[in-house]
C-alpha cells in the first residue's frame, strides 16, 4: 500500500471507488440508506396521522348486550357460622357450576357491600333462562343449598337479563 506524498490519501483506496465492483458496491451502500431513510419517514408520518386523529376522533364505549342471564344474591350469614364453614360454602358454588350445564360463569368474592346488613354477594351467569330453570330444579343445587340455608340468616335473589 502506497500513501500519497500531498495527503491525497490511498491510491489503492482511490483507484478501488473508480473500478465497476467499487461503483456497483457504492450503488447498493447508498440506495440501502435511501430505502431505510424512506421507510422511516413512513413509519413516523403514520405514527404522527394516527396520533392526531386519535385527539380528534371521538371517544365511544362499546359495551354489548348479552342474552345470558345472571343470577344475583345477596346474602348474610348467621354469626354462628364458622368462617370454615362460610369459604366451603361459597367454594360449593364453584363445585356446582362445574357440575351443572349451562353456567358459563361465577363471581364469589365481594369487591363492595353497599348493603350493610349483608355478608356478601355473588352471582352465577347462565347460558340462557332455561339453563337457569334447570339450575333452579338441579339436584346438585337442592344438596349445596340445603348446607347454605343452615349457615344463612337472610338472602336476597334476581335475575337479570336483556331482551
Amino acid at each position: 500500500m502506497r500513501i500519497a506524498s500531498r495527503g491525497v490519501g490511498c491510491i489503492n483506496c482511490r483507484s478501488f471507488a473508480y473500478t465497476r465492483h467499487g461503483e456497483e458496491i457504492m450503488r447498493l451502500v447508498t440506495r440501502r440508506i435511501v430505502e431505510i431513510g424512506l421507510g422511516a419517514g413512513l413509519f413516523l408520518s403514520g405514527v404522527a396521522a394516527g396520533t392526531l386523529h386519535a385527539r380528534s376522533a371521538t371517544v365511544q364505549n362499546h359495551f354489548g348486550q348479552p342474552k345470558t342471564v345472571l343470577h344475583v344474591v345477596v346474602y348474610k350469614f348467621r354469626d354462628d357460622s364458622s368462617n370454615y364453614d362460610r369459604e366451603k360454602a361459597i367454594d360449593g358454588i364453584k363445585e356446582m357450576a362445574a357440575k351443572i350445564p349451562g353456567i358459563k360463569n361465577v363471581w364469589l368474592k365481594t369487591e363492595r357491600n353497599q348493603a350493610r346488613d349483608f355478608s356478601g354477594v355473588y352471582a352465577i351467569e347462565f347460558a340462557n333462562a332455561e339453563a337457569a330453570a334447570d339450575y333452579a330444579e338441579s339436584p346438585v343445587h337442592e344438596a349445596w343449598s340445603k348446607s347454605w340455608q343452615k349457615l344463612r340468616e337472610n338472602s336476597l335473589s334476581f335475575q337479570v337479563s336483556n331482551p
